[in-house]
């Protein structure tokens, strides 16, 4: 390894570490906690959509409209960034997302979803379940990075339709829902 090749890792990780590092000092400062405060436990994984404990442990259904992000994000990036190479492609990736995290966690996201959808006790997520978000959509990116846009697009297609049959709910149809309400939807979508 040459020394610039040593540089720019080492400028990757920091950068990495930094980006990390802000995620979790501004979701902090958005009042998010670190850990459930009400589950009494921690989960690797929850499964019940319906429950207070989804958005608070590490892994929820909804992991896996994250893994979608990636996806959306390896897409994105191959079409306007693909010049960088691809540990700074990741590191793009990684960025988008935790934006994303300190956005979703924002008192007028978090308003929005609790009105416009069926997330009605929402009340955003715990730390480690942005990080849990964050890996599945660096999970997402390298798997569309693996299979390529036109296969990307399959599995895309397939993931959305297994989370609607499965949690009556999606990628799709939460920026739908949150763009413009459909309230015949919001009612199928709750919990019974």
């Amino acid at each position: 390894m040459t020394t610039e090749s040593k540089r720019a890792r080492l400028l990757q990780i920091a950068a990495t570490g930094l980006v990390l590092l802000l995620m979790i000092v501004l979701l902090r400062v958005e009042g998010r906690s670190f850990f459930c405060t009400t589950c009494g436990q921690f989960a690797i994984w929850i499964g019940d959509t319906c429950s207070s404990s989804t958005s608070q442990q590490l892994f929820d259904p909804y992991s896996y409209t994250h893994v979608l992000h990636g996806f959306l994000f390896f897409w994105l990036i191959a079409l306007l960034f693909r010049r960088l190479t691809p540990a700074w492609q990741f590191w793009l990736a990684l960025f988008l997302e935790a934006v994303w995290e300190v956005f979703e966690n924002t008192k007028f996201v978090i308003d929005k979803y609790r009105t416009e959808t069926a997330a009605l006790g929402y009340t955003g997520d715990t730390v480690l379940n942005s990080l849990g978000d964050l890996a599945c959509a660096l999970a997402g990116f390298l798997l569309a990075r693996q299979l390529g846009v036109r296969r990307s697009l399959i599995v895309f297609a397939l993931v959305e339709l297994v989370l609607i049959l499965w949690i009556r709910d999606s990628l799709f149809l939460q920026i739908l829902m949150l763009v413009r309400p459909v309230e015949a939807l919001k009612s199928w979508q709750m919990c019974q």
